[in-house]
């Protein structure tokens, strides 16, 4: 008889057993800035920049019934004029640690910043993804739990 004590468990995510359905859609954004973290022990305490990619995720359990918008949990387009101002006037080709007003702007103060000022504009928005680098990403919501509809990974 072999023990088990020792073999790796993944986390089962909860599933609802009621039929309803969720839709959750993404608008990618992209941004060129320069930050500074000065906490850090290492050469991200220096002044540099990246290349940042970001997506904002919206779930809804019903589509709009008729109009130009029929069958669409939230237009796009709609997405994207909400980006527009932050980036305009706050992300793209700024210093974050000046113009978010956060002194330490790690991908996931950044992630929580842009989240909190479109969270009273966007209805159903669940989470905000920021790509600092290719291969580091960070994923902000209020409620985990909103988020992990999406099992794999892979699909972040």
């Amino acid at each position: 008889m072999t023990s088990n004590k020792n073999k790796e468990e993944k986390p089962q995510i909860p599933r609802s057993k009621s039929n309803l359905e969720t839709w959750i859609i993404g608008k990618e954004f992209r941004f060129e800035a320069s930050h500074q973290l000065p906490n850090h022990d290492g050469k991200c305490a220096r002044l540099h920049g990246h290349s940042w990619r970001g997506v904002i995720y919206v779930a809804g359990n019903k589509l709009i019934n008729s109009g130009a918008k029929q069958d669409m949990i939230m237009d796009y387009e709609d997405i994207k004029q909400y980006m527009k101002p932050l980036l305009d006037n706050y992300l793209d080709h700024y210093h974050l640690n000046e113009t978010t007003g956060l002194a330490n702007p790690t991908s996931e103060a950044i992630a929580k910043w842009i989240y909190e000022q479109l969270e009273d504009q966007i209805p159903g928005l669940v989470a905000v993804r920021i790509d600092e680098t290719c291969t580091s990403q960070c994923v902000y919501s209020k409620g985990i739990g909103n988020f992990l509809l999406l099992e794999n990974k892979d699909d972040l």
